[in-house]
């Protein structure tokens, strides 16, 4: 289903602790855009299989899971853990699950939130299949190791008992389940800009992706 829509969208995509949601969360506040963070619709479903005992690769079960995603299961508290990340990468290669979340997805894009004029979206396939005419789109990405470290970070400060080895090949194997997947994978879109975070403070990839957006929305 599309929406007639004359919001301008910025689609904001890359793999895992890329720094693609700090990104899209400034853009959406300097221009003052609707946010959608659409990798926690994917981890609240893989948090709601492991809540109800189910298999994440499960596809009748997850789908059912994602048919019945309610707001407040955006708001739980462990949707941040690396078991729920793991659950949302498995759920999120299953067609039915994208299927039942591409809908909420466009009409948030077309229609933003508060009556907003714009709205930033990140995620995997947010430029490639979610908004493919997106006015603006980012792929954001790093190094393997770079990421894993501010992932370890992240978690250490959560309080969570990890190896930055573990969270290394764990950071690896579900970048491999993302751009293996049949169903959207994770992958630039042809007219993407490439920004590489792998050597920027925030405010100086916050500052480089202002550029490209300013230099492609000019008249």
């Amino acid at each position: 289903m599309t929406f007639p829509s004359s919001s301008v969208v910025i689609a904001v995509d890359g793999p895992v602790a890329a720094g693609k949601g700090t990104l899209a969360r400034r853009l959406a506040d300097k221009y003052g855009y609707a946010y959608l963070d659409t990798g926690s619709l994917y981890r609240a479903v893989g948090a709601k299989v492991l809540r109800a005992g189910g298999d994440p690769a499960d596809p009748d079960f997850a789908a059912k899971m994602a048919e019945s995603l309610e707001e407040s299961d955006l708001a739980a508290k462990d949707l941040r853990s690396e078991a729920v990340g793991l659950a949302a990468s498995k759920v999120a290669a299953i067609p039915g699950v994208r299927a039942a979340l591409l809908d909420y997805q466009r009409r948030f894009a077309a229609l933003p939130p508060g009556g907003k004029p714009g709205a930033v979206l990140d995620g995997r396939d947010i430029g490639t299949v979610v908004c493919p005419d997106a006015a603006v789109k980012l792929f954001v990405t790093a190094r393997d190791e770079v990421r894993a470290e501010r992932r370890y970070k992240e978690l250490i400060d959560k309080g969570e008992t990890v190896t930055f080895e573990r969270v290394l090949a764990d950071l690896r194997r579900r970048d491999e389940q993302d751009r293996a997947r049949s169903a959207a994978p994770l992958r630039a879109a042809d007219d993407a800009h490439l920004l590489d975070t792998s050597d920027l403070a925030i405010e100086a990839a916050v500052a480089a992706a202002v550029e490209i957006v300013a230099n492609t929305l000019k008249p």
